[in-house]
């Protein structure tokens, strides 16, 4: 019994520490988002989050994890208008939370290496979120030009990118560029009178 309440503590803590290191990052910013700053918000040392994540990317790679979590598109649930609209709705999101930009970047960047604690996460979550937007798609009334997968690589790419600008020039438009892209590339069927 003693065992299950140590285990359901420590997934608690696990929990409290991710939601701390999200808001932190958030509000902060990668770069001054020291481990000894979460640490301090959740009221434990920096060893005990490597005790909790094992390594600071692997703690960051859950943060992304709980940030996937917290802004989650489900095209079932959705419909396909809904996951367009969610999917721009994180876009816009993603300009209040710059810290979680730049991490979700920079982490992305080296996670090209496959032997990087982040490289499964990017794979899994690229393909989940092409999934989303192809599945999407695929329902429209009204077809695409391109074929779900295809749109679905070109919308997640110019996501991505515009992520960069933005960071370089928070002046870009990531939202406004997004929706006239998805407009032009998968126009909204016609309202049926």
């Amino acid at each position: 019994m003693v065992r299950r309440g140590s285990y359901a503590k420590g997934v608690a803590r696990r929990e409290e520490i991710l939601e701390s290191a999200l808001d932190v990052i958030g509000r902060k910013g990668y770069q001054n988002a020291s481990l000894k700053e979460i640490a301090e918000v959740v009221g434990v040392t920096p060893a005990a989050l490597l005790h909790y994540f094992g390594s600071k990317e692997e703690l960051f790679t859950e943060v992304l994890r709980k940030r996937d979590e917290h802004d989650g598109l489900d095209p079932s649930v959705a419909g396909a208008a809904g996951a367009r609209d969610g999917f721009l709705e994180v876009i816009r999101h993603n300009t209040q939370v710059p810290g979680l930009v730049a991490l979700f970047s920079r982490l992305s960047v080296d996670a090209a290496d496959p032997e990087h604690p982040a490289h499964a996460y990017f794979l899994e979550r690229s393909e989940r979120l092409r999934g989303t937007i192809a599945e999407s798609f695929a329902t429209e009334e009204q077809r695409p030009a391109l074929d779900p997968e295809t749109l679905a690589r070109i919308i997640q790419a110019a996501s991505d990118g515009l992520q960069l600008q933005w960071m370089i020039d928070p002046s870009v438009d990531m939202p406004g560029i997004m929706t006239s892209l998805i407009d032009t590339l998968a126009p909204r069927p016609a309202p049926h009178p």
